[in-house]
């Protein structure tokens, strides 16, 4: 019976022997595939024996996983334009022929996106009633309010007209509620 304990417990030493020795193998392979000009580990000098030594296959480069980059895409924002009321010159006023009329419209930047200098109005409807067809949008962050002003003038001949616009982004996308021009000239 000693005799069957002394084998397990010679096999027990040598099973933490191997795996000790394993894990001093694993433990130089790693530290030397961590540095960057890593060079092998000195091997003691070979024992007097029959049996061969095998030293271990330390590699002197090491690959670096690479992990592909994420970019988070910038949410695009939405434009928007609310009328709110006419500051100026109420619809259907009764203006003279050939007045200048002095419109203006006060409006909320409703959307997200801030106007700037490529933001535009355009004659969409109507009569351009002496306006360049394309006008400057005033810029305006977003949820601000901006009053918008064209000048205009009365034609020579009596009647109602109207003149309709509207506001459009850097891509000639038009957005927002349409605003107008009323009047009747006499």
């Amino acid at each position: 019976m000693d005799t069957e304990k002394g084998k397990k417990a010679d096999s027990v030493s040598f099973s933490l022997l191997a795996a000790f020795s394993a894990s001093c193998v694993c433990l130089c392979l790693l530290v030397s595939a961590c540095g960057e000009n890593s060079s092998p580990l000195p091997t003691a000098p070979a024992a007097i024996s029959d049996t061969p030594s095998i030293s271990p296959v330390i590699p002197t480069k090491t690959l670096v996983p690479t992990f592909p980059i994420l970019f988070t895409a910038t949410p695009t924002c939405v434009n928007g334009l609310t009328f709110i009321s006419d500051v100026t010159i109420p619809d259907l006023s009764v203006v003279a022929a050939g007045m200048l009329l002095d419109k203006q419209w006060l409006v909320q930047n409703s959307g997200s996106c801030n106007w700037d200098s490529y933001y535009r109005l355009r004659l969409v409807a109507g009569h351009g009633l002496g306006a360049s067809p394309e006008q400057a949008l005033y810029p305006a962050r977003a949820g601000m309010q901006a009053t918008l002003r064209i000048v205009f003038t009365a034609p020579a001949v009596p009647g109602e007209y109207l003149s309709e616009w509207q506001a459009f982004d850097a891509q000639g996308v038009p957005f927002g509620e349409s605003f107008f021009i009323k009047i009747i000239v006499q």
